[in-house]
């Protein structure tokens, strides 16, 4: 239900001042993403207020934004939560590093450097990320780089 004297204020992305995030679902969006023809991101949904919970979520069809590109969730890409994430280890890539290995060697040393690669992403989560704003919402505040986004801290939990 909404409260006619408080107006749109649970609709206005301006009002987020900081993101959390679960490292696991950042890991996980991240590698569903790379390695499949999916769109995972981490998703933050209306009424927004200073602090809010991103959570994995994968795009299907259209975008969940209204037409003026407000009023919808938020979609965060995950690679744009993770500071400098390393390239994803490819099975040819990690086959070429143990060529004399027999094939379960192989799948073990593969599997180990995608857990090196998870535990990798993990660690980098965090900093600040830059969230869209559509043509809705207020005017820039203070300490918005441009009219489209606005900054917010991410918190890294996990």
């Amino acid at each position: 239900m909404s409260d006619p004297e408080r107006g749109d204020e649970g609709s206005d992305p301006t009002r987020i001042r900081s993101i959390a995030v679960h490292r696991e679902d950042v890991a996980n969006a991240l590698e569903a993403t790379l390695r499949t023809d999916r769109r995972v991101v981490l998703r933050v949904t209306p009424p927004y207020a200073g602090r809010m919970r991103a959570r994995i979520h994968a795009v299907e069809g259209v975008p969940e934004v209204d037409a003026d590109g407000s009023g919808g969730p938020i979609h965060v890409d995950p690679a744009d939560l993770v500071a400098d994430p390393p390239p994803y280890p490819e099975v040819d890539e990690t086959a070429a590093a143990f060529p004399d290995a027999d094939v379960e060697t192989r799948r073990e040393r593969h599997a180990e450097a995608v857990e090196d690669w998870r535990a990798a992403v993990r660690e980098a989560v965090g900093g600040s990320v830059e969230i869209p704003i559509g043509g809705a919402a207020k005017e820039p505040e203070e300490g918005t780089e441009e009219s489209g986004v606005h900054e917010v801290d991410v918190v890294a939990l996990g």
